[in-house]
This record gives C-alpha cells, structure tokens and sequence, in this order.
C-alpha cells in the first residue's frame, strides 16, 4: 500500500486525505500548527491518522508522496529534504486531476482570478451543465472529486498551487493578469513569479486553448519569449483582434474561427474596466463549451459579484462605505481607486509583500482626501504619501479605523478599505478583515 502524506490540516490537507484513502493509499496528516476543530473531526470520521504542533520528520520521510498545503513555501527544510531523497511533492491539484475525466477550466492571475471563476461557473451552472467550482475558492478539489462525479470544473488556482504539479493539464485556461505579487515567495525576482503562473500551460497540447489579456505587456512579452503549445485566444479593450474577445462600439465582440457573437457593454452586471476584462475572459469560455449566446448575455446581466471585492456595504449619511479587503496587492488597490468617482477616505495597510506604491500616485493625488493606515508596520505608506494627502492616521484595530473613517467623511464621499496588503497581522485572513469592516459600518 502506497503511503501519502499531507502537509497541513486545512481544506485542501483534509480534501486530499479523504480522496487519498478512498484510492487505498495509507495516509498521515500533519501540521506544524493547530488543526481547526471541524477538520479534526473529519479526520476523526474517516479514521485517518493525524498530528499537530509538529512534523514527525522520520515518518513523514518514509512518503511515497506528499501532498503539500500551498501555504508552506518549498524553503522549509522538511520539504527541501523530501525533494533531495526523491519523493514527489505536489500540490492537491496535481493529487485530485488524476482521479478524474472531468474537463477542467483552470484560472490564475494576480487579480481578479476569484471573479473569473464565480462568473465562469455562473454561466456553466445556468446553462445546465454538470460542473464543480473548487481551488483557491470554497471547497477543497479533492474531497469534491472524492464525493462527486462532475462533467466540469472551474478551478481557481494560486501560484503556489502551480508551483506543485507535474502532469496537471487544464482543457482551457485563463490568465487574467500578472503584476508583482507574492515576491517574498519568489527570491523577489518578478520572472520567478511569472514562470510559476505560466505553468498552467505547461503541459497543454494543440487541441487546448489559452485565454489571456492581450493589453498586459507582461504576459504578451512572455508569451514572445516562451512560446505555448496550446490555441491562444487574448481578449483586449483597445486592440480589434482577429479571434478573441475584443471591444467594438460598446459592443463585446467574441470570436472563435468563424463564429462571432456579440453582446452590449450597457447591461454588465459587473462595474469597472477591469471588471469588463473578467467578463469576457469567462464568456469565451462560454463560447468554447458551446453555451446558448442568450445563456451568456443573461447571466453576465445577473451575475453577483466575489464578495470582499468592491463590495457596496452601506450608505451612511451620503457616505458610500466598500469593502474591497480582498485587494491584497497593489494592482487590485488601483482598480479600486480607479473605479470611484467621488472623494475617497482610504484604510490601507497590513503585511507588506515588497509592494511599490508609488504606482498608485496618480490616483491618490486625484481622489484620495485622507489616507487611514490599518496596520502594525505603515511606514512605507507614510514615507510614499505623508505628503501627498491631507490627512493620514495610523490605526491598529478596524473598529477604530472605521470611526475615524466616520469622522473625515464628508457628504458625497467614499470610505474604501482596500489594503493592497495581506493581512495577517491583526486578521485571520481578508475574509475576517471584511467581514470586521462590515460590521462596524453597520453599527455606526
């Protein structure tokens, strides 16, 4: 019996434990932290041997694979042993494809990932097909292909994810961007973190497609450089493309071989222009599963957004409050800033990922009246924009932050916390980081 062991007791750890014992491996789950009570007791219910606060390293070097959560960078020494002596370390998407003939949408960029896959499964789901959405989104992958039988899956994947596979192949993937983020787990060099989301396309062949966005120089550059082997299909809002998504007197056009279709910019559910490029990333997908053009027009009209993302909470006294704490890098920071048209009070701040602000200044300078710093280390937001705005105070908790927000606001003004920062300072993750931001708005 083949022995798996799983690094990390979390979604895709536990996923993968119960698909790994379905497929007759013996399997050993362990962390180096804590295990969340209702993971313990999955693995309690499944009878899968576990531990935590520790790494038995001699049992866990006795592997014939390991599966490793994406959180742990491959530096650690227990992982790098592991690569020395030969066993394979994989990430779950790797482990579950291989126990499925499902034909996978596999999607990753720096932004606006999360969207493309909720809207891609959106039109699937609407049109009938039998599909799973999993990945870097909601349920772990392997544990859904452990217990379901789906026709398709729409994966969000991270490039830690990518950075674990060998034989994983999307039928279509898409890269909706790549602007630097996560260096600190890349040498801080940019190409590292480039080649990683590039390995989507990795093992593609000709009879695959490649979606991506023709405007990022970063991508098309590459893509020069190290040519793929699968169809390419770019989508763009300023180039009029031979086949693609492009844009065309406020029209969207699509266009596969011979077949266009066309759908109106007006009814878009989604707002903003980065928004635009999510839309039609997900609708040539749509095209490529052969969805009905009525299908894709309706559900791009009545689709709801991720939330955490450019999420309307409430109006208060004329004062727009967002929250847009999933914007954990720079570039999703300047979507934000980009998409609104009024007077902007800005709660930035939390684990600097070696971001560049400076990039931000135009829109700072335009439309930001007070800068609210939420976070244990701000000076890097101080020393980029101490004297480019009026007001900036530092914060340490959200309750505060979201009552000075209260007290600088003005009529016809925007309260926008979109960090640009991770957030594991003073939040569990930008979930809890929203969801504080939420409630304290509703208890002003």
């Amino acid at each position: 019996m083949a022995f798996l062991v799983v690094l990390g007791g979390g979604e895709s750890g536990v996923g993968t434990a119960i698909l790994g014992l379905k497929k007759g491996y013996e399997v050993f789950v362990s962390d180096k932290g804590k295990i969340k009570k209702k993971y313990k007791d999955v693995l309690e219910h499944f009878g899968i041997d576990w531990e935590e606060s520790n790494h038995s390293e001699e049992k866990i070097l006795k592997a014939d694979v390991v599966m490793k959560s994406p959180g742990i960078p491959d530096s650690v020494p227990l992982v790098k042993q592991l690569v020395a002596n030969g066993v394979p370390v994989i990430s779950e998407i790797e482990f579950a494809s291989k126990y499925t003939d499902a034909k996978i949408i596999g999607i990753t960029g720096s932004n606006g990932k999360t969207t493309t896959t909720m809207l891609t499964y959106h039109i699937l789901k609407s049109a009938g097909l039998n599909v799973g959405m999993a990945g870097n989104i909601g349920d772990s992958y392997a544990r859904m292909v452990a217990d379901e039988e789906y026709d398709y899956y729409v994966l969000e994947i991270s490039s830690f994810q990518l950075d674990g596979i060998r034989d994983f192949k999307p039928h279509i993937a898409i890269v909706t961007n790549i602007t630097p983020d996560h260096l600190d787990r890349y040498d801080y060099k940019f190409e590292n973190y480039i080649a990683s989301k590039f390995l989507i396309a990795k093992n593609q062949t000709p009879e695959d497609y490649f979606i991506y966005d023709a405007d990022d120089e970063v991508l098309v550059d590459w893509l020069k450089k190290h040519p793929i082997k699968s169809k390419l299909l770019p989508f763009s809002l300023n180039k009029n493309l031979g086949e693609g998504a492009f844009i065309e007197n406020k029209e969207i056009n699509i266009r596969i071989q011979e077949d266009i279709m066309k759908m109106t910019t007006d009814t878009l559910a989604l707002e903003g222009q980065h928004n635009l490029k999510n839309t039609m990333a997900s609708a040539t997908v749509a095209k490529l599963v052969s969805i009905r053009k009525q299908t894709i027009r309706e559900c791009i009209s009545n689709f709801q957004g991720a939330p955490h993302r450019l999420e309307k909470v409430l109006k208060i006294h004329h004062v727009q409050y967002i929250n847009d704490s999933k914007a954990t890098n720079v570039n999703a920071t300047y979507y934000a800033l980009d998409s609104v048209k009024t007077p902007v009070v800005w709660i930035v701040g939390g684990v600097d990922k070696g971001n560049e602000y400076k990039e931000l200044m135009p829109l700072v300078r335009e439309k930001v009246k007070a800068i609210i710093c939420l976070g244990t280390n701000n000076e890097k937001i101080k020393e980029t924009f101490g004297n480019v705005v009026d007001l900036l105070v530092e914060t340490y908790a959200m309750e505060e932050a979201v009552k000075v927000s209260y007290k600088v606001a003005e009529r016809g003004d925007t309260v926008l916390l979109s960090p640009a920062c991770a957030s594991f300072d003073l939040f569990e993750n930008y979930e809890d980081r929203g969801n504080q931001f939420k409630n304290y708005v509703k208890n002003l």
